[in-house]
This record gives structure tokens, C-alpha cells and sequence, in this order.
């Protein structure tokens, strides 16, 4: 007879969070050999995302502080990745914009990331590939309205 596994949460939880961390921590090497941090691609796709985003905008959005967050900035912009510019409606407001060269580095850390998880999803054997695939609605779903 087959006994059903009811599987646990705690359990499903403790496995799946060191590989999740693993491969998060794989993915920012893979961003920091083209010269900007995790955080600075991250700073970057939310500007591409919502272009005029303001710096307190952008930091509510990472969570964090408008001063912690303006050396990120700051180190963007003398970077060339991003430019304040100021509105034409309210000159008072200032908005973020990722300059040209700005979206050819957030397109470099793109393809690496993916080259990087597609060399990997290679050498899986196809139902291993395919038990990936089908988990990653669930995994959206962990995420809720953050994905």
C-alpha cells in the first residue's frame, strides 16, 4: 500500500530556502562582474520600470530610508546609469530616468543572470526541468503582489 506524504510547510520551508539563497547569491556574482551591485540593478529595473520615479518614490518602494537610499543614487548617476531630471509641470519635483547606457548594463545583467540559470537548466534531466517549471506559478504565487 502507498502511504500519501502530506508535506509540511516548515519542512517544503527549510529546503527550499537555502537553495533560493544559493542561487539568489549565484545570480548577484553574476551581476557584480559587469561593476554594479545587486542593489544597483535592482535600482535600475524600478527607474526602466517607472521612468520620473522620485528618489523618496523609489525608496518607499525598496523599503528603505530617501537618505540611505541617495548614494545609491548618487553613485548611479556618476556612473552615467541614471539622471535626475526635473519636471516640467512641478519644477520642485525631480524624477529618476535611466540614460542609454543605463539600459545597455540592466540588458548585460539580464542576459548574464540567464545565461548563467540556462547553463545550469541544461544539464537537468527533462523531468527534473519540467518539476521546475511547473513550480514556478507556486512560486509566483509566494510572492504575491510582488512578482
Amino acid at each position: 500500500m502507498v502511504s500519501d506524504v502530506i508535506l509540511s510547510p516548515d519542512t517544503v520551508a527549510s529546503d527550499l530556502r537555502p537553495v533560493l539563497l544559493r542561487l539568489a547569491r549565484e545570480l548577484r556574482k553574476e551581476t557584480e562582474q559587469l561593476g554594479i551591485t545587486a542593489r544597483q540593478a535592482t535600482l535600475l529595473w524600478l527607474v526602466k520600470r517607472s521612468p520620473g520615479l522620485s528618489l523618496a518614490e523609489l525608496a518607499a518602494q525598496e523599503g528603505i530610508s530617501p537618505p540611505a537610499l541617495s548614494g545609491h543614487v548618487d553613485r548611479l548617476e556618476r556612473a552615467g546609469l541614471i539622471e535626475r531630471v526635473r519636471s516640467t509641470d512641478d519644477r520642485r519635483r525631480v524624477g529618476l530616468r535611466l540614460t542609454d547606457e543605463g539600459a545597455r548594463v540592466l540588458r548585460r545583467v539580464r542576459a548574464r543572470r540567464t545565461t548563467w540559470l540556462t547553463d545550469r537548466l541544461r544539464r537537468l534531466e527533462p523531468g527534473e526541468l519540467a518539476a521546475i517549471e511547473d513550480a514556478i506559478p507556486a512560486l509566483e504565487q509566494l510572492l504575491g503582489d510582488d512578482a
